[in-house]
């Protein structure tokens, strides 16, 4: 494909907007490294599309490179672009074993944000992550970038706030609320149970709801002068403490 104006690039640049993802139950992966784990995670594209003369620069094909990065959504496309299944994000699918670790975001709505939060879970070796009342959806190609591909990877689901902390109750998960305005230390609470650590939105952070239902309201202690951290770096930081204990234990 020469030209911009083909329709299957059309059809590729729709994908960017929510709406049509969920008609078309597609989503995009751009990158050659995002791709591969996807690839590893068992996703089979329904398209690929290559640029070869973005990997080797200065080979021609001026046509062909202003075709593909009229699609890219990255900065700096390094050629590497598919057209994948929607992301599974149903609750009542997941598979739990014993003592899960779960991430739990409310209302989280930068893409990036959650994709830094699912690099974390994949690292950490977190059972899923869960959003509750969600802004985003789990294929936003921004979050699929951000998430270096792990969003294939790590179990994900999507669901109420209600409904949500009904089915934490019900397998027994204790909820670990995030929030500033804790009087509590996350390194002084037992997180080598079943546990899921909830996070709240950029601004206002974890709802009343959620603050109510948590088993522990933990801080994070701060010795500067700004009162909260990045939500995906909170959410970071007591994951590894839950790992830490649970190695130790």
């Amino acid at each position: 494909m020469t030209s911009p104006a083909n329709p299957r690039l059309k059809s590729l640049l729709a994908l960017r907007r929510r709406r049509h993802r969920e008609q078309a139950g597609q989503t995009l992966v751009e990158g050659y490294e995002e791709l591969a784990l996807a690839l590893d995670a068992g996703v089979r594209p329904v398209a690929l599309y290559f640029c070869p003369q973005l990997q080797a620069p200065g080979t021609g094909g001026l046509l062909d490179r202003a075709a593909f990065e009229k699609v890219a959504y990255r900065e700096s496309p390094d050629g590497w672009l598919a057209v994948v299944p929607a992301v599974t994000a149903d609750l009542a699918a997941l598979r739990l074993g014993p003592d899960p670790l779960l991430l739990v975001c409310e209302a989280v709505e930068k893409p990036g944000n959650l994709g830094a939060i699912l690099r974390t879970a994949d690292a950490a070796g977190v059972a899923a992550v869960l959003a509750a009342d969600p802004v985003t959806d789990w294929g936003n190609p921004n979050l699929v970038r951000a998430s270096k591909g792990t969003v294939f990877a790590v179990p994900v689901a999507s669901a109420a706030g209600p409904q949500l902390l009904a089915w934490l109750r019900e397998r027994g998960i204790a909820v670990v609320a995030a929030t500033p305005h804790a009087d509590v230390a996350y390194t002084e609470v037992d997180l080598t149970g079943p546990t899921a650590i909830a996070v709240g939105t950029e601004k206002e952070g974890l709802s009343a709801a959620w603050l109510r239902a948590a088993r522990h309201r933990v801080r994070i202690p701060m010795a500067g002068r700004a009162d909260s951290l990045n939500v995906a770096t909170s959410a970071a930081v007591i994951t590894y403490e839950a790992v830490r204990q649970r190695r130790s234990g």
